[in-house]
């Protein structure tokens, strides 16, 4: 595999790259702390301000959101990065694109980018669509010349001509992602780094993404570095695979491998979930009521047999009361493709303060497998005008065991789905 490699053009490396945030602070807290740190770190010298231990990820007021990282990323190849939420992906990506420095270690890029980190990274929102093309394209060094020249790709790409010359500010998220994604994929650049950028859009448009990062690795020989939560996505685009995990690559090759290894690492069944620090920043859709809390009633390990519900409590905060909340569940399996989602009724009344509301899933058709659970909780309004308080991504887990009323076979999710459909009945033999 090295000596394939040694022929191999390389278009980024990372040496050693630590990322610390320092908790609850801005800067180190002084100007003479921030100025000996900076001046051990001009002479290669330890940081006298750093505190021992650093091998731990949390220590005292410092998070190592990167813990050491060495990877190399050659011309041409479309690298996935997986992992939890929480576990560095982000963070990698905006060194990369160079929104913020490394603590320690280098970054070597070959190579002009075009990122996409999240929704509207890089729009202005008082410019209208086609002044943001031209901004951004000045950004990656191109004269207007070169932009002009691409500019009908884009357009016709995006699916927005109507709105080309509307300011973006006005765009739906959907509208922003296709933009973004068609400027980031058509302007001259070798690398580019892609942050979720599937999970809004519609499938048709997901599609043409896919087919459009594919052909810019293959065809253009382009670098393609793309973080999802869905591994079908990752399936389809990716030629390599890391695991981040904790801040640290666990896993570096095969995509199918890489994962079994990301599945198997969260793969935890508890009987409680604390979903305080279960969120990111784009989640955050309220702070009038959080959920808090998730436990699974009458076991010591979520696993459930044939016809058994699920039944769960859910601990949710209310900075006031509320009335005509629902609550939603989505359920994921193993490589987080949604399977389906129920609803409650509207009607929920939560109290100021914390609420205890506990609900029945049925699951009597999943197959035999483990499964993830999102929940929403959301206000529903007139005329169909529902407004969501609170998301949680991957709230907690549980396992669908086989049993003698299943069927006589194991079950085989891989060839045979999630779903167990009823029994095939026999209506006639001619």
């Amino acid at each position: 595999m090295e000596m394939a490699n040694e022929n191999r053009e390389v278009a980024v490396r990372l040496s050693g790259v630590k990322k610390m945030y320092k908790l609850g602070q801005i800067g180190g807290g002084t100007l003479q702390g921030d100025l000996q740190s900076w001046w051990a770190r001009v002479r290669g010298r330890e940081d006298p301000n750093t505190k021992i231990g650093q091998g731990q990820r949390l220590v005292g007021q410092t998070f190592m959101a990167l813990n050491g990282i060495d990877l190399t990323i050659y011309r041409g190849e479309a690298l996935g990065i997986i992992g939890s939420n929480g576990a560095g992906k982000s963070t990698m990506l905006k060194l990369l694109s160079r929104v913020t420095a490394p603590t320690e270690g280098e970054i070597d890029i070959y190579g002009r980018i075009a990122s996409m980190l999240e929704v509207g990274t890089g729009f202005n929102g008082e410019m209208t669509g086609r002044e943001n093309v031209y901004m951004n394209g000045a950004i990656l060094g191109m004269t207007k010349a070169e932009i002009d020249a691409k500019m009908e790709d884009i357009i016709e790409f995006s699916e927005v001509r109507d709105f080309i010359d509307t300011p973006v500010k006005r765009y739906s998220s959907g509208m922003y992602v296709k933009l973004a994604f068609s400027v980031a994929a058509h302007l001259d650049s070798e690398i580019m780094i892609m942050d979720e950028v599937l999970a809004v859009g519609d499938m048709a448009f997901q599609k043409k993404c896919l087919d459009k990062m594919r052909e810019a690795a293959k065809k253009e020989g382009r670098t393609v570095l793309y973080v999802s939560h869905n591994m079908n996505t990752i399936r389809q685009l990716c030629d390599r695979c890391i695991v981040l995990d904790k801040g640290r690559i666990i896993f570096d090759g095969d995509v199918e491998e890489a994962i079994e290894v990301y599945m198997s690492s969260a793969k935890q069944l508890n009987a409680e979930y604390e979903l305080t620090g279960k969120r990111s920043r784009k989640d955050m859709l309220s702070d009038e009521l959080r959920f808090t809390r998730i436990r699974f009633l009458n076991k010591e390990k979520p696993i459930y047999f044939f016809k058994e519900p699920v039944d769960i409590q859910l601990m949710i905060t209310a900075k006031k009361r509320m009335d005509n909340i629902a609550i939603r569940i989505s359920v994921k399996g193993r490589d987080m493709s949604v399977i389906g989602m129920a609803s409650s009724a509207p009607g929920i009344s939560l109290a100021e303060g914390e609420n205890k509301v506990k609900i029945r899933l049925n699951t009597e058709g999943l197959a035999p497998g483990y499964y993830v659970l999102k929940l929403v909780a959301f206000e529903v309004g007139s005329l169909g005008a529902n407004r969501n308080m609170d998301v949680v991504d991957e709230a907690c887990a549980f396992e669908k065991a086989q049993s003698d009323e299943n069927n006589q076979m194991a079950w085989n999710t891989k060839w045979w789905g999630h779903l167990m459909l009823p029994e095939i009945e026999i209506i006639g033999d001619e």
